[in-house]
């Protein structure tokens, strides 16, 4: 028989439980309440001080129907606010909806209107070989675009907003889709065709607009609960659903992953494939679970593409200097810079160690990329990346390198993902005659883009003889491009001006480029250009905004990986 009045200590963990969740229920019920009272706050004040009057009837969306107090609280936040009073004010009861799920709107419909821009893309028709390239670049591009505002607007009705995903996942996804539209315009003014271009730029203004719009909005809703100090666990929770499975976790605790490799690529016959893009073919389409693929050593002259729907893919070689991809696709001879890569990886949760990747094109054949990653959570360890000019294309999401090589020319660390480099070697290398090197391009144009490089604890060194060279740090690409130089050693090569412009003798006021805490004989920053954009020391608040931890929140999905890293300054 039970005795009374006592409980087993199974249940009083089962008591306690019931009673923790009830105190987080009644935390996170409180929490939502001050912030919906912040949020209404917000919206009153801004539409208060728009202009120093109310809104009145008169004031509409060119439909003859009043703005929303709400609609013009989030329209006042961004960058095209006639676009945006347009087309998030013609909401269907838009007087009645929140900030929130006006942004769930805003997304909405620049899903529709960049559907509507991949139609015009893929018919139109060009006979010169450059502008069907370029075009076809965009299609591809355009396509991602869709594709990851998609995969944002299913999240979105699975969860909704503020409940499931993170301030930092939605404005990553939307700089990303915000990127591949401006690499598409890219691509057309690399064709040189004015009436290409001319094209480009009517088609996707609106679409262009839009997304920095919905970017905007995401980002002063995220201040809002940074303001009470969310961050980002109550306005929006965090995305573990999105990360690898627990169970694909164990797959990578093993010492050697080529031991439990799911697929085998050998060029002597030892494997189940010789080539890599074989191998790929294999692999699941949106697998939640790791899949391994051990390539043995050999130099495999190929272009491989990680295709979108191909995720969690972890690819391991022999060594950076035994397992080696190499291919020679080049701007000069007709392909557009964003199809150059020897390698390309797009999708998510992707991880390459101990492998080399390589553009043999040369420096005479200007723009040829050896690695381009455009996907989300992507981790390279112990791997080399050798080209001359754009060696290294980090070109949008979240992305993550340690102890890798990176050898280069011109422009060789470019992109506008949020990247971090850590312990890595930085290699510039002798380039054409009358060349010089810079080692960054940052390609940062919206400033609700939370991009950047971040180069942490490396070490920039001379792959050649470069006494007779001049090399730069950097120059900024675009008006708010984003990069920092943290603890690392700077060899005597480095020019003392340490950044040129892009154009003319001056940068942007907008950048935001700094230099912390480096040292070696190329660190002093005594004669570095005047630049108000440029920094020579960073409070250590401002240092840690660009360590892993916050900048590609790396501590929800790093561990996982078993790669090392540092969180935090």
């Amino acid at each position: 028989m039970a005795s009374y009045g006592k409980i087993n200590e199974h249940e009083q963990a089962k008591l306690e439980a019931r009673r923790r969740t009830r105190k987080r229920i009644a935390i996170i019920a409180i929490s939502s309440i001050v912030l919906v009272c912040i949020v209404v706050g917000a919206v009153v004040g801004t539409a208060a001080n728009s202009n120093g009057k109310k809104p009145s009837s008169t004031e509409g969306n060119g439909n003859g129907d009043s703005i929303s107090v709400s609609v013009k609280a989030v329209c006042d936040v961004t960058l095209h606010k006639d676009k945006c009073l347009e087309t998030v004010g013609s909401a269907p009861n838009a007087s009645t909806l929140n900030p929130e799920e006006l942004f769930n709107y805003a997304v909405q419909i620049t899903l529709t209107e960049l559907t509507k821009v991949l139609n015009g893309f893929s018919d139109n028709k060009h006979t010169d070989n450059a502008t069907s390239a370029a075009m076809g670049a965009c299609v591809e591009l355009i396509e991602l675009a869709v594709d990851q505002l998609n995969e944002t607007m299913t999240s979105l009705k699975d969860h909704t907003a503020s409940s499931s995903k993170s301030v930092a996942d939605l404005r990553t996804w939307l700089s990303s889709v915000e990127t591949y539209q401006e690499t598409c315009m890219e691509a057309l003014v690399e064709a040189n065709n004015p009436n290409t271009t001319t094209f480009g730029e009517t088609h996707l203004k609106n679409s262009t607009e839009m997304t920095s719009n919905a970017l905007a909005i995401i980002t002063w809703l995220g201040k809002i609960a940074d303001s009470i100090k969310l961050n980002h666990r109550r306005l929006l929770a965090t995305a573990e659903a999105d990360l690898p499975m627990m169970s694909a976790r164990g797959l990578l605790e093993s010492s050697d992953l080529r031991k439990i490799a799911n697929i085998v690529v050998a060029q002597d016959g030892s494997g189940k494939y010789r080539t890599i893009s074989e191998a790929l073919v294999e692999v699941e389409e949106k697998n939640e679970k790791r899949t391994i693929i051990y390539v043995k050593k050999g130099v495999y002259v190929e272009n491989v593409r990680v295709e979108k729907k191909k995720w969690n893919v972890v690819m391991v070689g022999d060594g950076q200097s035994k397992t080696i991809v190499s291919g020679g696709l080049n701007f000069i001879d007709g392909t557009p810079t964003f199809q150059t890569a020897t390698f390309a990886v797009f999708g998510k949760g992707f991880m390459a160690r101990d492998m080399g990747f390589r553009n043999t094109a040369g420096p005479a054949k200007h723009q040829a990329v050896a690695l381009m990653v455009s996907a989300d959570l992507s981790v390279f360890y112990r791997c080399t990346m050798d080209a001359f000019q754009d060696t290294m294309y980090a070109h949008a999401q979240r992305q993550f390198y340690r102890e890798c090589d990176i050898f280069g020319t011109v422009d060789f660390i470019f992109g506008n993902a949020a990247v971090v480099f850590q312990n890595c070697n930085i290699l510039p290398r002798r380039p054409m005659k009358g060349q010089q090197n810079t080692i960054t391009a940052q390609g940062k144009k919206d400033p609700n883009q939370n991009t950047g490089i971040s180069i942490h604890n490396c070490t920039i060194l001379p792959l050649d003889d470069l006494t007779d060279v001049q090399t730069f740090l950097g120059r900024p690409w675009k008006d708010f491009s984003t990069t920092v130089i943290m603890k690392s050693f700077m060899d005597g090569f480095i020019n003392p001006k340490g950044w040129l412009p892009w154009v003319g003798d001056n940068a942007p006021d907008t950048i935001f480029y700094a230099e912390h805490l480096n040292f070696g004989p190329g660190a002093s920053t005594k004669n570095r250009v005047k630049w108000r954009g440029l920094r020579t020391f960073l409070t250590k608040k401002e240092a840690n905004r660009f360590t892993v931890k916050p900048f590609i929140d790396g501590k929800k999905w790093l561990p996982s990986t078993k790669v090392p890293f540092k969180s935090d300054f």
